[in-house]
């Protein structure tokens, strides 16, 4: 059997992080990161990003890769996902890919094919004068199912989502030349997870503020950290004086649940998807352990 890659999905705020690091423990696994802007420096408290001590030793790829104004697309995470795994197998580990990008993670595991587009730059410019609501309103005509899984208020992802339809006149099909054989997947969705969502971002607020402040104050721009989303956006509009700072907070939490349900909307159109609460580890313990037995990782 050829050797196996584990991969944690789920919501915001669902435990991923924190059960990946714990099955890296238990079955010599090393971590690969599936999150877009995790893959940015100094975006930490507002991504959510595990730190060094979270990290208990297991070793993280795909990290604090890239500097907040450069750009960072599905195909470079697949380029940069797969030599990882190369590594992490040369290593004799278990590679465990966690995260909530769901379009990474299925680019990656050949539930997605990367759209042979190049960029038209009239249809670009053209869409550049639309707002994001109609730039939403003409992807919902064209493609509905994209429209569910992407962020409304993001105009880049937005022209691109149309570019594409325009030019294939459907969102792109799995690929074949991936070995989906080897991954294993499992999810999380935890039973209170708006809860979760608004404790978490309650006793993050203050540190998200003050990172906010701190990347503008080192150069990067108010239009950079709107793209950026969720944290970034609504923070930064905070500091601009658009919003109040109860308003901000509760805009935020309306925002992130909002975007955990694309979340879900995206990753139950896999199948493969195994899911539990988070509490069951032992039963998750369980299933991955059966799953991998074959290959080299178990029982290190």
């Amino acid at each position: 059997m050829s050797k196996k890659a584990l991969v944690i999905v789920g919501p915001t705020a669902s435990g991923k992080s924190a059960l990946a690091i714990h099955l890296a423990k238990k079955f010599a696994g090393e971590i690969i990161s599936a999150d877009s802007r995790q893959v940015y420096k100094r975006l930490n408290v507002g991504t959510g990003k595990v730190t060094k001590k979270e990290m208990g030793g297991v070793k993280h790829h795909l990290l604090d890769i890239k500097e907040p104004k450069e750009s960072f697309s599905a195909n470079d995470f697949k380029n940069e996902a797969e030599k990882a795994i190369s590594a992490i197998y040369r290593c004799d580990k278990l590679p465990i890919i966690a995260g909530g990008t769901g379009f990474y993670i299925d680019v990656l595991t050949g539930y997605v094919s990367l759209p042979n587009v190049l960029p038209n730059k009239a249809l670009r410019k053209e869409l550049e004068k639309k707002s994001p609501e109609a730039l939403m309103t003409m992807l919902k005509e064209k493609d509905p199912e994209r429209a569910k899984t992407i962020d409304k208020h993001n105009k880049v992802r937005l022209i691109r989502a149309v570019e594409v339809i325009e030019k294939l006149g459907k969102s792109p099909l799995p690929t074949s030349s991936v070995d989906r054989e080897k991954f294993v997947f499992i999810g999380l969705l935890p039973e209170n997870l708006d809860e979760m969502i608004r404790i978490r971002l309650k006793k993050r607020m203050p540190a998200i503020i003050r990172e906010v402040r701190n990347l503008h104050k080192k150069g990067l721009t108010w239009k950079r950290m709107y793209e950026l989303g969720l944290e970034y956006r609504y923070v930064s509009l905070y500091l601009r004086g658009k919003y109040e700072k109860k308003e901000m907070e509760e805009k935020l939490f309306v925002e992130i649940r909002r975007y955990a349900k694309r979340q879900m909307t995206w990753f139950k159109r896999n199948k493969d998807i195994k899911w539990f609460k988070p509490k069951e580890r032992r039963e998750i313990e369980k299933y991955v352990e059966n799953k991998i037995k074959a290959s080299c990782f178990c029982g290190r």
